[in-house]
């Protein structure tokens, strides 16, 4: 298909000119310390997901409504690149091992398919009602998409770039992940209060695991070793622990209200959750306990994502003296 993002480059040299590694005043705790604050392109306006690609040291920022898709490189600190043409875009997943990142087109309806080397937009899937979070399956070369307001988890094949099947849920989709260590995807479903777990090969349910204690689970990290998944409830500012050999909540923990977006550091074992109200709760993990280890106030922190290499911990915030920034902390 004729490509739809359009690379805007010119403004890069003044924002490398404004000295754009520059610290600037940040919260203070014991988790986390400042380390730059990185002007970004585009309007003060809201951010969603994240998605970093170590391999190639990039960090793909969804700029929601900018409709936008920010290109970071995240070893010299620098923005490759801005797109334009993402309506409302929300999901972004980098998938370096096919040289494709893909992003929810969510005022379009759609999944769109971008050439991680040109940055052109390849392809796009739909009709997908609301186009939310992302999944990569590798095994099937499919990308599951969460259609929050459509109650489903929508699958695109990757080789066609068509939507091949809608999966029904009992509410609207939360977040969507895939567990390297069952080969399978889950998603959160909202007012079921559950998670389901789909077969990315027959693309069926095959498990629903209950979540008491949780009110419409959205935010879904995963501890891939230790067979654990961190599931946040933004109807009751709580997370849970599950585990994911037993489909058992192990325990639940009070965090910001409206939680949003989490991340998890598997190396150091730390946990973040952001959350709509500005509130980002650390938890550090020793076996299968959570300790909280901060919580603090930033605002416009309702996304995050973790380098496993640096430890460094990315908030893109939409609006700080006016303009957007990516704030970089790093674990202490």
């Amino acid at each position: 298909m004729r490509p739809r993002s359009v690379v805007s480059l010119l403004w890069i040299l003044p924002l490398l000119a404004a000295c754009s590694c520059r610290a600037q005043p940040a919260p203070q705790n014991e988790a986390l310390r400042l380390v730059a604050d990185v002007p970004l392109p585009g309007p003060a306006v809201r951010f969603d997901y994240q998605s970093l690609d170590p391999q190639n040291g990039r960090l793909y920022i969804a700029h929601m409504n900018a409709d936008q898709l920010v290109v970071f490189d995240v070893d010299k600190r620098q923005i490759i690149a801005n797109l334009d043409g993402f309506r409302r875009v929300h999901g972004v997943i980098a998938v370096p091992q096919i040289n494709r990142v893909f992003a929810s087109a969510t005022g379009d309806h759609k999944l769109a398919i971008v050439d991680a080397t040109s940055l052109k937009t390849l392809a796009t899937a739909g009709p997908i009602n609301y186009p939310d979070g992302l999944a990569y399956s590798p095994e099937t070369n499919r990308v599951f998409v969460s259609d929050e307001h459509g109650n489903a988890d929508a699958v695109v094949d990757v080789a066609t770039g068509k939507l091949i099947k809608t999966i029904a849920l009992r509410g609207p989709a939360g977040n969507t992940v895939y567990d390297a260590g069952s080969k399978s995807i889950l998603v959160g479903v909202h007012e079921a209060n559950e998670v389901d777990t789909i077969d990315p090969q027959s693309l069926t349910i095959v498990a629903r695991t209950h979540l008491p204690g949780i009110g419409n689970p959205h935010g879904i990290a995963l501890d891939t070793a230790d067979r654990l998944a961190f599931i946040a409830g933004e109807g009751n500012a709580t997370l849970a622990v599950v585990d994911l050999k037993t489909s058992k909540v192990l325990s639940t923990h009070p965090v910001g209200e409206d939680p949003d977006v989490i991340a998890f550091d598997p190396g150091l074992k730390r946990l973040y959750v952001s959350a709509e109200s500005g509130t980002v709760t650390v938890f550090q993990l020793k076996g299968p306990a959570l300790t909280r280890l901060a919580q603090f106030k930033m605002p416009h922190a309702h996304t995050v994502a973790v380098d496993p290499r640096t430890n460094l911990v990315y908030f893109p915030l939409e609006n700080i003296g006016g303009k957007p920034i990516l704030r970089i902390m790093k674990a202490q």
